[in-house]
């Protein structure tokens, strides 16, 4: 790390970008040069035992740079993005107090964008006899059907919220019964409490493509299958939220007979173009990303110039 003391304040250091695309790493080069410590951005990193398919830094990667957020949850417990909001600003505050440089690095846009901007919701009164006929309806038939009830009126709210978390999502559908309109639309984006320096790594479509099929690739030979067959045999299901994420769901399909190993990893493979074309679209909408191509020689030569115009206080 460079040797001068650097005293973050209020500054918080953001780097996103599509899977595969080279944010690890990136961030450990930066975490060493800016003396920043790293802040995983990626929802499905926080659950343990799940580490191949979730591409977690390796222990020795923890071990040169301080990492935070990951492996707080078994798989079968709730996580939401209200919880994942108070535990980075926690962190990003326990960082800065270090006189580090807090970093979040992640692909997770909805979980990153709570943390650096928040949302309000609009004050909205309770309805005690609405609320009572959700939770009839969940002790009758099960929490997965307000989820289910949920998603068909909000899917962005319903991605939010995890199925067990019965208050928050019978709090949304009151809101979405009361406005007419899903979350997103009410909500007013919060003014960022920090000083944020936005980073965003990009390549062209056809190499990231590639990269996603080798890196899923490779995932299978580090295991990826013998990890979801140990999640199996821990009795962690499919149907967890947890087991949603690439790789899981694909390989769990599998183990179930019903589809050929083959046709799981072009399954992966598939959703994983997918779901990297999704997180470059939410990422384009924030004009205040600074995007870096990183075919382009010279690529980090560039974000540590840019990085270091937003915080004087590291000097090249």
């Amino acid at each position: 790390m460079t040797s001068a003391s650097l005293n973050a304040g209020g500054n918080l250091l953001v780097v996103v970008g599509p899977t595969s695309v080279g944010k690890t790493a990136l961030s450990l080069e930066l975490a060493d040069t800016f003396a920043g410590e790293i802040i995983s951005g990626d929802s499905m990193q926080v659950y343990r035992y799940m580490d191949i398919g979730t591409a977690k830094a390796t222990p020795a990667e923890r071990a040169q740079i301080p990492h935070h957020l990951i492996d707080l949850k078994d798989p079968d417990e709730a996580f939401s993005v209200d919880e994942f909001q108070r535990l980075a600003r926690q962190t990003i505050a326990e960082v800065q107090s270090q006189s580090h440089l807090p970093m979040i690095v992640g692909g997770t846009g909805l979980y990153i964008q709570s943390v650096t901007h928040g949302y309000q919701l609009p004050e909205v009164k309770e309805d005690p006899s609405f609320r009572t006929e959700m939770n009839q309806l969940a002790d009758e038939k099960g929490q997965e059907v307000l989820h289910n009830l949920l998603a068909a009126k909000d899917a962005q709210a319903a991605a939010r919220l995890h199925p067990n978390d019965r208050r928050r999502v019978i709090r949304a559908l009151e809101i979405i019964k009361e406005t007419g309109k899903p979350l997103a639309e009410v909500q007013q984006r919060e003014r960022s409490p920090y000083r944020i320096c936005w980073i965003g790594l990009t390549m062209p479509r056809a190499s990231l493509y590639e990269r996603i099929n080798s890196r899923v690739e490779q995932m299978m030979e580090e295991g990826l299958l013998e990890e979801v067959i140990r999640l199996r045999e821990m009795g962690y299901s499919r149907t967890l939220t947890s087991m949603q994420a690439l790789g899981y769901k694909e390989l769990m399909l599998y183990l179930e007979g019903e589809c050929s190993h083959s046709e799981a990893v072009e399954m992966i493979q598939q959703g994983t173009r997918k779901y990297a074309k999704r997180q470059l679209s939410w990422f384009r909408r924030l004009p205040e990303i600074y995007w870096v191509d990183v075919s382009n020689e010279g690529f980090v030569r560039e974000i540590h110039r840019h990085v270091a115009g937003n915080f004087p206080l590291y000097k090249e």
